[in-house]
């Protein structure tokens, strides 16, 4: 699409003169990211009780809190990671000194999913402005209204010529992913993220894939089984359950697992009966 084209131009323009490479431009951009989140905070919980009914107190533990701690871990440690490394020489090389020095890919596109929307889209990000890349974001379209607030929160902080945003479903997806990128960052499940590495393959760009998959929880019978069990229920129940480090079974001592099953019961009645389960299933 000539939109999507347009804006890798000039992101592939902007990164050429060389201004990300500068560590304190990559601060202050993660500085006006974190301001522009903060003022809109009630916005973000507002978005994701529509989209995932999300509490204000979820909504911060799983998504805004996760994405400051990022930031001010980013802010700290920017200057310390950006330091050329001294190596070992070769013997060949005598005489000379080798270092390591750390530099930014170039242009880097984002696709995460929905059920994390806000928080698996900035946090790469973050990362991405760290490392002194101009970046393309793709969020998901299933939530809607996160979906708009990031395009607002983006649009109110960055040229899109250093982090530009692209809505739309799977015609626009697919646009991007013919674009060559200097890297691709995707989260979300298994097919699509076959999609997305042979794309990545067409132009050999750099990928990382953070895909879903099952999560076995092994209990040992000298494990604390009443912290393992209310352990257990919270991580199935947090966010309905949709969430991809979520416990899907349990390879459970067979001396334990009657106690064990009592328990993590006793503990999802407990918890439903102070706090109902009213996350939404956002594909239903």
């Amino acid at each position: 699409m000539e939109n999507i084209r347009n804006i890798l131009e000039k992101q592939k323009s902007f990164f050429d003169k060389g201004y990300t490479k500068d560590i304190n431009f990559r601060i202050e951009a993660l500085k006006k990211l974190k301001h522009n989140i903060k003022i809109n905070e009630n916005n973000i919980f507002k978005a994701l009780k529509i989209d995932l009914n999300k509490s204000e107190f979820e909504t911060f533990i799983t998504e805004i809190g996760i994405v400051y701690d990022e930031i001010n871990g980013a802010i700290k440690n920017i200057k310390k990671w950006s330091k050329p490394k001294k190596v070992k020489t070769p013997i060949t090389n005598f005489l000379a000194s080798s270092y390591i020095y750390n530099e930014p890919y170039g242009v880097a596109l984002i696709m995460s999913p929905w059920n994390y929307p806000f928080q698996l889209i900035m946090a790469p990000l973050v990362g991405a402005i760290s490392a002194g890349n101009c970046v393309l974001l793709k969020p998901s379209e299933l939530a809607i209204e996160t979906e708009k607030i990031i395009v607002k929160i983006i649009k109110d902080t960055f040229s899109d010529e250093y982090i530009g945003v692209i809505t739309g479903g799977i015609e626009e997806s697919t646009a991007l992913l013919k674009e060559k990128f200097d890297y691709i960052f995707y989260t979300g499940g298994i097919n699509v993220g076959k999609i997305v590495m042979r794309a990545a393959a067409e132009h050999l760009t750099p990928i990382t894939l953070e895909l879903g998959g099952k999560s076995p929880c092994i209990v040992d019978k000298d494990a604390n089984i009443d912290l393992a069990a209310r352990r257990i229920a919270w991580g199935k129940f947090l966010n309905a359950g949709q969430t991809c480090v979520a416990p899907d079974y349990l390879v459970v001592h067979r001396n334990i697992k009657e106690k064990l099953i009592s328990s993590i019961e006793n503990y999802i009645v407990e918890f439903l009966e102070k706090i109902p389960l009213k996350v939404k299933i956002i594909l239903e």
